[in-house]
């Protein structure tokens, strides 16, 4: 689904990614891992478009994005949520859902049922406003507003950062349903390591913006990943 080829990105003069090569297939989830400042949340956003690439190739569903913004890339299926969530306070739950309208064609702007049976507590609160949530409340506010745009790649840029347990784990079983539907791509950061152990099928782990390891669940081991990502 997704194919990245030797990807670099730069901030001015400094080179953050140095030639990241990686795939994300549909219906796995591919977490990108490693310690704080390696390059994750700019490879998600070289991804997404929000911040261009400097050079590399990357295709999505065998067809070359060479577009690099962000609302276009959306229109190709791209649905990134970001570190933050970024969700408009002001507006309420109903009308930050309806924000992914922009996305899609005139006939399919509604908020699907499917929707509010993944986050039940955003049907209770639709007439809320989005800065009244809870931090958790509102990350599950971010995933749904991507999901409303029917990605084929979903970005998921620390979901559990600054969240409840409780709150985790309904995230965690969401994402776990989205891969076993089978229709989309979902690429996760995260530093969370028993919660991206437990539902990774491919692991990237980065260091200093360079790949130190890849491969599935079944050629790279726990230790081995604790070891790459603690390094």
């Amino acid at each position: 689904m997704l194919s990245i080829n030797d990807l670099t990105l730069h901030y001015g003069h400094s080179q953050i990614l140095n030639g990241i090569t990686m795939e994300a297939a549909k219906g796995e989830v591919t977490c990108v891992m490693g310690t704080n400042g390696v390059g994750k949340t700019s490879l998600m956003r070289a991804i997404s478009g929000r911040h261009p690439r400097s050079g590399g190739a990357v295709s999505l569903d065998g067809e070359p994005l060479v577009v690099s913004l962000p609302h276009q890339l959306a229109r190709k299926g791209v649905a990134y949520v970001p570190q933050g969530r970024e969700i408009f306070p002001l507006l309420t739950v109903h009308e930050n859902l309806e924000t992914g309208f922009a996305c899609l064609p005139m006939t399919e702007h509604g908020v699907p049922d499917r929707i509010y049976s993944l986050f039940p507590v955003l049907h209770d609160m639709r007439y809320r406003r989005g800065g009244d949530l809870s931090g958790g409340q509102q990350q599950q506010l971010a995933i749904a507003r991507a999901l409303i745009t029917r990605p084929k790649l979903l970005l998921l840029d620390e979901p559990t950062e600054g969240i409840q347990p409780n709150i985790i784990q309904q995230i965690g079983a969401v994402i776990r349903q989205l891969r076993d539907e089978g229709d989309m791509a979902i690429v996760l950061v995260e530093q969370y390591f028993d919660f991206a152990y437990d539902l990774a099928d491919q692991f990237l782990v980065l260091r200093r913006g360079s790949v130190a390891l890849r491969g599935d669940r079944d050629e790279v081991s726990r230790g081995d990943l604790l070891a790459g990502v603690s390094v």
